[in-house]
């Protein structure tokens, strides 16, 4: 499994803009407990976004922009200056969701314990006892209540600009100079208006 076939699924490789909570200069971080491959990591990952029908992911690692090679993904040896990951799926068979740790002190376990989780939270259905994606709304990205109502209002605005979804995705998406902010927004106001 190659970083071509995660590319195929649209997935975007960027530099770390910011990390989602306050970080902990002094924070200890432990060896990891994985053995796999990191082609087996790859191939865990690119499983699971199939699965959650995920488009559009973006994974934002602490690297520089020269770290990443021409076609967007990191070279083989990369070495970042944080070892956190950050993986939001901006649209999914789940609505939006957002998982990031850097519990471990190598970017690529980091990802590992990401791809696992997605694996445990899609294995929480086995049984049919979460059908309807219950165990994802700890971690979805859309915000409640009245932030929630804004950002629809937002996203339809967007949209209506543009002149229409594809549009407006196009014109905001974060690869073509729009904010994730602004392509979530679009994302949800597209799902809440069933478009």
């Amino acid at each position: 499994m190659s970083w071509e076939q995660l590319s195929n699924l649209d997935l975007k490789v960027r530099p770390l803009e910011r990390w989602p909570e306050p970080v902990k200069l002094d924070r200890r971080r432990r060896r990891s407990p994985f053995s796999a491959p990191w082609g087996s990591t790859r191939s865990l990952l690119l499983a699971e976004l199939r699965h959650l029908e995920a488009r559009s992911p973006i994974l934002e690692l602490a690297v520089k922009p020269g770290d990443l090679r021409r076609d967007g993904m990191p070279y083989a040896r990369t070495v970042a200056d944080h070892p956190g990951v950050v993986l939001t799926l901006p649209a999914s068979v789940h609505g939006p969701l957002r998982y990031f740790t850097d519990e471990f002190d190598r970017w690529q376990d980091n990802l590992r314990a990401v791809a696992l989780s997605l694996e445990a939270l899609r294995r929480v259905d086995r049984y049919g006892v979460a059908r309807r994606g219950e165990q994802y709304r700890g971690w979805t990205a859309l915000p409640s209540g009245l932030e929630f109502d804004a950002q629809l209002e937002r996203g339809r605005r967007l949209i209506a600009e543009a002149g229409g979804y594809a549009n407006a995705l196009k014109r905001h998406h974060p690869d073509h100079g729009g904010s994730a902010e602004d392509a979530v927004a679009i994302l949800a106001a597209r799902e809440a208006d069933g478009a």
